[in-house]
């Protein structure tokens, strides 16, 4: 199985030491954990995203920053896993779980055939309200899925990676503080608004890559650059 791990942690600025040691750190981790990571990466900061909200047909484009709390995405990785609880083990050597918190969604299917090209990548992560969040195999997430299914040909040049997940209560937060493995139901932090899928896109440019994100058949749609400093 496939799970999509959030990395939530606080906004901060580091010192050239503290930014080279935490380098280090996930390093470390993506050598112990290489052959369950199928991608991931750390985000620029969030003052830099972007909100693409009114689906493709009318797309309303508005730049971040937009946090209002403290802590924020900071990277992601989709791992394989046997089931949850090795995931959950993987997830707890995260070193934002240390610090922070990883969000560990489950994903309904994660395509990867893609060959996206392009000399930037962008997390775009898809939102929905909750009467949107359709349950996976219902008619209106099949309907749904189609849609993806038509973005998905028109855009596979510029796909690395996608996948739906599974709703919110399937979520699993964790927390390691102290040496200790603490391991909360649900996303870290649960609104009005629903993550429900994602894709890493890659384009040449900003523009570019806002101007497909736009297409994406998604209620919102929270775009983030990747940094490309994991190598995955």
């Amino acid at each position: 199985m496939y799970y999509l791990a959030l990395l939530i942690g606080p906004q901060q600025e580091r010192t050239p030491d503290e930014a080279a040691q935490e380098l280090t750190d996930y390093l470390n981790f993506q050598a112990k954990a290489a052959s369950a990571i199928r991608a991931g990466d750390a985000l620029y900061p969030e003052a830099d995203s972007v909100r693409i909200t009114g689906g493709p047909d009318a797309p309303v484009i508005t730049d971040g920053p937009f946090a209002e709390g403290a802590e924020i995405a900071n990277g992601y990785y989709v791992l394989e896993a046997d089931n949850l609880d090795d995931a959950l083990a993987l997830a707890r050597d995260i070193p934002e779980a240390k610090r922070g918190a990883v969000e560990v969604w489950p994903l309904v299917d994660c395509a990867q055939e893609f060959g996206g090209q392009g000399s930037t990548s962008w997390l775009a992560l898809l939102l929905e309200p909750g009467e949107r969040a359709y349950v996976p195999g219902s008619p209106e997430w099949e309907a749904v899925a189609a849609r993806h299914g038509v973005f998905g040909e028109k855009a596979s040049g510029h796909i690395k990676i996608a996948g739906p997940l599974h709703p919110p209560s399937t979520a699993t937060t964790v927390r390691v503080r102290d040496g200790e493995t603490v391991l909360t139901d649900g996303p870290y932090i649960e609104g009005t608004e629903i993550a429900n899928g994602f894709y890493v896109l890659a384009t040449d440019d900003r523009d570019s890559a806002i101007q497909l994100a736009a297409q994406i058949p998604a209620s919102i749609v929270q775009l983030r650059q990747l940094t490309g400093v994991s190598g995955f």
